[in-house]
C-alpha cells in the first residue's frame, strides 16, 4: 500500500514532458530579372502553383534588342573582313602577272639596246655615255621585275599570318558580343527556376524593374521542414539524424516522423540573458532543423509543430 501511494506520488509530482512548439518553413525565392525593362505580361499569380521552367513574366527593353541587331551587324562586317583577308581576287591576280610580264618584255628590250652598245663601244663607233646609259636602263628593268614578281607573290599568298590572326580574332570577338547580347534578350522571359507556389507578386503590367529588383516569390512546398528553437541546455542527447515525431494541429494533429538534419547556434540577439547577478549564466539559442522522412500532403510554411521530448525536462 505505502508502494503504491509512492508511486502516486511521484507521478503526481513529476515535471510534465517538455514540449517545444515550431513551425514549418521551406525555401522561398525572390525572383527578378537580370537586366532591366518594363513588364508586358504577367503570366502567374499569388496562390498559383507552377512548374519548373513555367512562364512568368516577360519584358520589354527596346534598348537591348537594338543592341542585340548592332551585335548582328558587327558579327557580319568582322567574317567579311576575314573574307576578304583570306582571299584575293582574280583580276588582282591577273593584273600583277601583266605588270610582270611587261617588265619582263622590257628587260629583253633593254638588254639587246646594251648588247648592241657594247658592240660599237669595241669598234670605236658610239661615245661611253651610250654604253652607261643602257646598263642603267636594264638595270632598272630587272629592278621593276623584281617588284612586280613580288607583287605577284604577295596577291598569290593574300595576307600575313598576323592579319588573318587579327582578322578571326575580331570574328570570335563579335561572337562573343552577340552572345552576351543574346543572353540579355533571354533574360527579359522570366521562368520559374523550381516548381513551387507563387506567394508574393510585386509586378505590374507597365511597370519598370531595373535589374536585380525582386519581382516574384516563389515558395517550394515541395520540400518544406520543420524549425525548433530552443536552449542549449536542452540539447543533451540531440544529434544529427535522430528521428523526432511531430504534430502539426492544422492537419488534425497528424504525427510526423522527421530527421534532424541541422543543429545551428543562432545570432547573439537570441540569447536567454541570466536572471541572476551570480550564480547563473546566459544560455544560447540554438535552431533544429528537421525534414520530414517521407512526403507529406498539406504541409504549408507557417504551420505550427509540437513535439514532446519526455526525456529533456527544463
Amino acid at each position: 500500500m505505502l508502494g503504491a501511494l509512492a508511486v502516486l506520488l511521484w507521478l503526481a509530482t513529476r515535471p510534465p514532458p517538455l514540449t517545444i512548439q515550431g513551425e514549418v518553413s521551406a525555401d522561398r525565392v525572390d525572383i527578378s530579372a537580370r537586366v532591366a525593362g518594363r513588364v508586358v505580361r504577367l503570366a502567374a499569380d499569388v496562390g498559383e502553383t507552377v512548374e519548373k521552367g513555367a512562364l512568368l513574366a516577360e519584358l520589354e527593353s527596346p534598348q537591348l534588342v537594338a543592341a542585340l541587331g548592332l551585335a548582328q551587324a558587327a558579327l557580319s562586317v568582322a567574317r567579311a573582313d576575314l573574307e576578304r583577308v583570306d582571299s584575293t581576287r582574280p583580276e588582282t591576280i591577273a593584273a600583277r602577272r601583266a605588270e610582270l610580264a611587261a617588265a619582263e618584255a622590257e628587260i629583253v628590250l633593254n638588254r639587246e639596246a646594251y648588247n648592241r652598245q657594247a658592240q660599237l663601244v669595241r669598234t670605236g663607233n658610239t661615245p661611253q655615255a651610250k654604253v652607261d646609259e643602257a646598263t642603267r636602263n636594264l638595270e632598272t628593268s630587272i629592278r621593276r621585275r623584281e617588284a612586280a614578281q613580288a607583287a605577284l607573290r604577295l596577291a598569290i599568298t593574300g595576307a600575313s599570318a598576323e592579319e588573318r590572326a587579327l582578322a578571326a580574332a575580331q570574328v570570335k570577338q563579335a561572337e562573343a558580343a552577340l552572345d552576351q547580347r543574346r543572353v540579355d534578350v533571354a533574360e527579359l522571359t522570366i521562368r520559374a527556376p523550381f516548381s513551387g507556389q507563387v506567394t508574393t507578386r510585386v509586378a505590374d503590367i507597365g511597370e519598370n524593374f531595373s535589374a536585380g529588383a525582386p519581382m516574384i516569390s516563389l515558395v517550394d512546398m515541395q520540400h518544406a521542414w520543420f524549425t525548433f528553437n530552443l536552449r542549449e541546455d536542452l540539447l543533451k542527447g540531440v544529434q544529427i539524424g535522430d528521428i523526432l515525431h511531430v504534430s502539426v494541429p492544422a492537419l488534425g494533429g497528424k504525427t510526423i516522423p522527421v530527421r534532424v538534419t541541422v543543429i545551428n547556434a543562432q545570432g547573439q540577439y537570441a540569447t536567454w540573458r541570466a536572471t541572476r547577478a551570480t550564480g547563473d549564466f546566459d544560455l544560447r539559442t540554438f535552431e533544429i532543423r528537421a525534414h520530414p522522412t517521407e512526403p507529406v500532403q498539406g504541409l504549408r510554411p507557417g504551420m505550427s509543430a509540437i513535439v514532446v521530448w519526455p526525456d529533456r525536462r527544463p
